[in-house]
């Protein structure tokens, strides 16, 4: 599948051409004949003659930003000057930063953030450790970990390589949840040591967020932290879209008024993500799920499957399958209601869509090209969504983890359960009114001003039973701190300006 132009390779190229009437028009012409985009042209100098010109347009990708330049060049008169690549100079510096939130002015400012006022806070911590969470980032901060193996869609390319994505979770964190996030990239892939980093550094943060590490070590290094640490440990990669999935296939019924019960599905894909849906999915009340891999069907009488009887890949084969589907993908998606795709680029085909059942719903999530190309798809299913932001119903995991974290900082929590993952997903699909669904709009936008709010109150009400679903006031508010410290500790700090209900 071509891909289209993309803000993701946009080029800003400062440039000079004569100030004659049509020099612009000419530009964008060739830009445009070129297969590029423009989408932002300022004049920033003019002369009797000549002008000069920034022009930002978008490619397909490195070479055709590169070819872009070159078409220019065409233009008579055209002298280039710089060329700006805009996803580099995003990035240019990093995109975090720490700033501190109280002023140090003079010496009483320096005493009480710093010594020797600082001592009276460490002291009651040591007696009480629960108060860390309330007089420390600890409270509102997040580690998002990798090692580097698994990253995107680009492989092991290592931690340092990973060091950008993880900057830019970091930086979603704080945009959608207001979480402080730091990113945590190990030079290390081996098990053991990932888990006793990661446990070494755990006191310092509220949850822990495993991100980009391949499988099947990451089901291992997930389950050994969430059972030896005492705060949540999420793995993006699996749970996060293993939430939107959900959410998304429960309004893709609504539009094609089926029960997920009863409905066949089909997923291609038994590795993290795979793994992680298929849980929730059999959670939510799936009962009928048939999951391949490169070597077709997963049962229990396959070769692979038979001999190592404690794999992963048996322990899906328990679960699943329940009408003994055998064969290839193709085999199995004969008749069935809905695919789930997170596995590999164009292995399916508009035809083989057209053998699924009447009023059927595609997810084909492989990134950066799906399982099947939507085009195709689309006339043979209802409703069709992948992971790219060019189509409609993009499955992103932005919808879920910046609000599923909210609520499990601010329900205090020390760990997360299928309940949970449960409750996110069925929070977020709710967003989507029955006024707005249909076969374009099963999810919201990453923008809707609800969707973290939302999520994260159905988080803190799971998480925290009894609790009314509204998010607490925000991490940032002096009284929110107030409230939350142990009373001893409150009663040493002035709070006569506090409303009534805010204090112990």
């Amino acid at each position: 599948m071509a891909s289209a132009p993309s803000v993701s390779y946009s080029i800003t190229v400062r440039l000079e051409l004569p100030a004659r009437p049509t020099a612009v028009s000419e530009l964008t012409t060739v830009i445009e004949r070129g297969g590029g985009i423009v989408t932002a042209l300022d004049v920033t100098a003019s002369g009797a003659a000549r002008v000069r010109v920034d022009v930002t347009c978008a490619a397909r990708d490195a070479d055709h930003a590169t070819a872009l330049v070159e078409t220019m060049r065409e233009v008579p008169g055209v002298e280039i000057g710089k060329v700006s690549d805009r996803t580099f100079l995003a990035h240019l510096g990093g995109k975090l930063r720490i700033e501190s939130k109280v002023p140090i002015r003079n010496r009483d400012d320096l005493s009480l953030v710093y010594t020797p006022g600082v001592a009276r806070v460490c002291l009651a911590i040591a007696k009480d450790p629960a108060d860390a969470r309330r007089l420390t980032i600890k409270r509102n901060t997040v580690a998002v970990v990798t090692d580097g193996s698994a990253v995107l869609g680009l492989g092991n390319i290592g931690p340092l390589a990973a060091l950008p994505v993880m900057e830019g979770k970091a930086a979603l964190f704080k945009r959608f949840a207001g979480i402080d996030a730091f990113p945590i990239c190990l030079d290390t892939q081996d098990t053991d040591a990932i888990v006793a980093a990661v446990k070494a550094i755990a006191p310092g943060f509220a949850g822990i967020n495993l991100e980009d590490i391949s499988a099947p070590r990451c089901f291992e290094i997930e389950r050994r932290l969430r059972e030896e640490l005492d705060i949540p440990v999420f793995h993006d990669d699996q749970h996060g879209t293993a939430i939107v999935t959900l959410a998304a296939l429960t309004n893709a019924l609504r539009v094609v008024r089926k029960s997920l019960p009863d409905v066949r599905i089909v997923m291609s894909g038994a590795g993290a993500a795979g793994t992680a849906i298929l849980n929730l999915l059999l959670h939510a009340g799936a009962r009928d799920v048939v999951v391949c891999d490169i070597e077709g069907v997963v049962t229990r009488e396959r070769a692979d499957v038979a001999s190592a009887p404690n794999s992963a890949l048996a322990q899906v084969a328990e679960r699943t399958n329940p009408r003994g589907v055998t064969g290839t993908l193709r085999d199995a998606l004969r008749d069935a209601d809905v695919f789930i795709g997170v596995s590999a680029p164009g292995i399916l085909t508009g035809d083989d869509i057209a053998t699924m059942a009447d009023d059927a719903v595609v997810f084909a999530m492989a990134n950066p090209d799906p399982e099947v190309d939507p085009v195709d798809a689309a006339p043979h299913a209802a409703v069709v969504a992948t992971g790219r932001s060019d189509f409609a119903n993009q499955i992103n995991n932005v919808l879920a983890f910046p609000g599923v974290f909210r609520g499990l900082l601010d329900a205090h929590s020390r760990t997360i359960t299928d309940d949970v993952l449960l409750a996110a997903a069925q929070a977020l699909a709710g967003v989507v009114t029955d006024e707005e669904l249909n076969a374009t709009y099963i999810v919201p936008s990453v923008f809707h001003p609800d969707v973290t709010r939302v999520v994260a109150a159905a988080v803190l009400r799971v998480a925290t039973p009894g609790v009314a679903p509204a998010i607490p006031e925000s991490p940032d508010s002096p009284h929110h701190v107030l409230h939350e410290v142990a009373p001893d500790v409150v009663a040493a700090a002035e709070r006569e300006n506090l409303p009534e209900a805010m204090t112990p």
